[in-house]
């Protein structure tokens, strides 16, 4: 994927937002919103696994009129007028000063988290995502997350069975985080996922941390090697495409588990650098 400052915004174009439900309980100390906006077009198209941006206005830091950020698309439907509605997943981000400590905002984030119904965005857009569905249903997906890295799974999930009929090969999501009141789209104020549970080819499994109190890490790879076997068997078969997104922490839990269950670290590597060399890793880290 280009970087930001590569990214065409030349042609931006106004969308509504139509609603902004926090979806982590009020306990949490995570605010993430799941956000819908409708966009003032009749002519946007877009891949499941894009990324659309928003343009905060400035003025901003070096004369910038816009601040550029991108965010994955979770969802999407037509609306009438051919209008597009899409769904994102907005975690509202704060930043710590490593010299003076202090804590200050994440624009864009802070930004798109205080927007209230009606209220008009500047976007810009779409831009290809890290992951591509593969066209063959009988292929298996396997798919690793934290945090709002699960955005493109559900996208992926709602895709292949409500809009493609079904999945013929395996379909498994490994999603962790913090707390369970911080499992997005699957904590008791909103599972998505649920409305798959019955799916014969999907399976979820959650991880939290197992002292959320002290910061400890997040039991992904716990959640992982209790799988091992079919967890194992999958990233062996060909027919098998892995996608991992979310904090960078993902990609080190991931690696941890899957050089316990290869039996070593070179082991593991060699087969990672084989799924990638085939196209079949993809990943999405920030």
């Amino acid at each position: 994927m280009a970087s930001l400052a590569e990214l065409d915004i030349s042609k931006p174009f106004v969308a509504t937002v139509i609603s902004n439900d926090r979806i982590t309980p009020e306990a949490s100390d995570e605010d993430i919103r799941n956000i819908v906006i409708e966009l003032d077009t009749e002519d946007f198209s877009y891949h499941v696994g894009d990324s659309i941006g928003l343009l905060v206005p400035g003025p901003h830091e070096f004369g910038n009129e816009y601040h550029l950020r991108l965010y994955t698309i979770a969802g999407g439907e037509k609306v009438s007028g051919n209008r597009t509605r899409l769904t994102l997943c907005v975690k509202r981000c704060f930043y710590i000063d490593d010299y003076s400590g202090e804590k200050y905002e994440g624009k864009a984030s802070n930004y798109f988290c205080d927007r209230a119904p009606g209220d008009k965005l500047t976007m810009a857009g779409p831009y290809k995502g890290a992951f591509t569905i593969p066209d063959d249903e009988n292929t298996n997906l396997l798919m690793v997350g934290l945090g709002t890295g699960i955005a493109p799974f559900r996208a992926f999930v709602r895709h292949i069975y409500d809009v493609r009929g079904g999945w013929k090969g395996k379909v498994r999501l490994f999603f962790g985080a913090k707390t369970g009141l911080e499992m997005l789209y699957m904590n008791d104020k909103r599972d998505d996922f649920a409305n798959y549970y019955d799916e014969n080819t999907f399976k979820a499994f959650e991880a939290v941390s197992p002292r959320p109190a002290v910061d400890a890490p997040v039991a992904l790879d716990q959640a992982i090697e209790q799988n091992s076997q079919e967890v194992w068997d999958m990233v062996r078969d060909p027919d098998t495409y892995v996608f991992v997104a979310g904090h960078e922490k993902v990609g080190e839990l991931l690696d941890q588990a899957m050089a316990k269950i290869a039996g070593s670290e070179e082991k593991w590597q060699r087969r990672k650098a084989e799924l990638k060399a085939g196209e079949r890793w993809m990943e999405l880290m920030y």
